[in-house]
């Protein structure tokens, strides 16, 4: 049995894929403890013998006060998980991005422990990339990844690894569509939800001839102040709908879905392919390196979901989109299927064998 400590930013986007190999190498017997920050109680149990919250904090290059301050709160989060990482001795260690795994990745590095960095989108992220140089191997959701060219000799392409319930629910068949079923539609924006969404869906469905409004079956993630005020617009738009703030069997939604409205975070794009479900993709605008419009361009490019920028998207826009696509099933049917061709279910299996290996060969170095 080994030891391995997993290190991920307290985001759904990091920590799914972390859960996911965390179970996988539970399953081979190995023991798993998860680095990362305060935000981890908000995505349920991580499979983890322990888990250890190791201050960190994101640089401000706008703001010179926050940055140094940033600095100092990030040399203060490396003390600690050098002194963590002395106490558990890890065989190796595998960070999945953001600036909360910065501190015990640097920290591991000093110590010798052997480092695997995951990349989940299509850009690399600026903590991987400032921790590259120290990494054992960079393992590559995307076979293109921007900003990772320089670091091809030690790249891996190993796919997004997805939990086991995302397994699961790839596993169920597109639903059907009659001229008279239902269509279900998945609105989600992350695992914090959108604003633009609630502002947008209901004002879009609202429009849609009543025919089309009286087979839809809408299941929306809102912020929670946003709540009130998207059930009312529902209501008078005679539209069945489930709202709420956070849904935590959101692989199954997936599944019962007919189109998901979204943004393109990795975790979402990759959950999207391996179940074969069709999305219309809203990036989050505003990224300093576009990770995810990039995400939904490889969604895009292959026939499996369209792309509607948030700053020239409208409820007519968005509405016409729709009514094409559901007056013509057999485009959400060919799309579904093209998003299914890109799924990359031993993602998590091929991961977890490098892993391994990099334990393996730094026990005998």
């Amino acid at each position: 049995m080994s030891r391995f400590i997993l290190m991920a930013g307290g985001s759904g986007g990091h920590l799914f894929p972390a859960m996911s190999l965390a179970q996988e190498l539970r399953r081979r017997g190995h023991d798993i403890q998860l680095m990362t920050d305060h935000r981890v109680g908000a995505y349920g149990e991580f499979p983890a013998s322990a888990t250890h919250i190791i201050p960190s904090a994101t640089p401000s290059v706008r703001d010179p006060v926050k940055f140094v301050l940033a600095g100092i709160k990030l040399v203060w989060g490396t003390a600690v998980a050098f002194g963590k990482l002395l106490a558990i001795k890890p065989d190796a260690v595998v960070a999945f991005g953001g600036y909360p795994v910065f501190p015990p990745f640097v920290a591991a590095s000093l110590l010798g422990i052997p480092g695997v960095l995951h990349e989940q989108n299509a850009v690399m992220g600026r903590a991987n990339r400032a921790l590259a140089r120290r990494a054992k191997l960079i393992a590559l959701s995307f076979a293109r990844t921007a900003y990772a060219e320089p670091f091809g000799n030690k790249s891996l392409l190993v796919g997004n690894p997805l939990r086991d319930r995302v397994l699961v629910a790839a596993k169920t068949p597109y639903p059907a569509i009659t001229a008279t079923s239902p269509l279900n539609i998945l609105v989600v924006g992350g695992s914090q939800g959108a604003r633009v969404f609630s502002d947008l869906l209901p004002a879009t469905i609202s429009e849609l001839p009543p025919e089309i409004r009286s087979r839809l079956r809408i299941v929306q993630q809102c912020r929670p102040e946003d709540l009130d005020r998207v059930t009312e617009a529902y209501r008078q738009a005679k539209v069945n709908v489930e709202l709420a703030s956070f849904f935590s069997d959101l692989p199954e939604r997936i599944a019962s879905s007919h189109l998901v409205i979204t943004r393109s975070g990795a975790s979402t794009v990759a959950e999207l392919c391996a179940i074969g479900r069709p999305a219309i993709l809203v990036p989050l605008p505003g990224a300093l390196d576009a990770d995810q419009k990039n995400n939904a361009l490889v969604l895009e490019t292959a026939g499996g979901g369209w792309i509607e920028e948030q700053a020239t998207v409208s409820p007519l826009s968005l509405g016409t989109r729709l009514l094409s696509l559901f007056s013509e099933p057999d485009s959400l049917i060919t799309a579904a299927a093209a998003a299914k061709s890109l799924g990359q279910p031993d993602a998590v299996k091929k991961l977890a064998d490098a892993v391994e290996r990099i334990a393996q060969k730094g026990t005998n170095s």
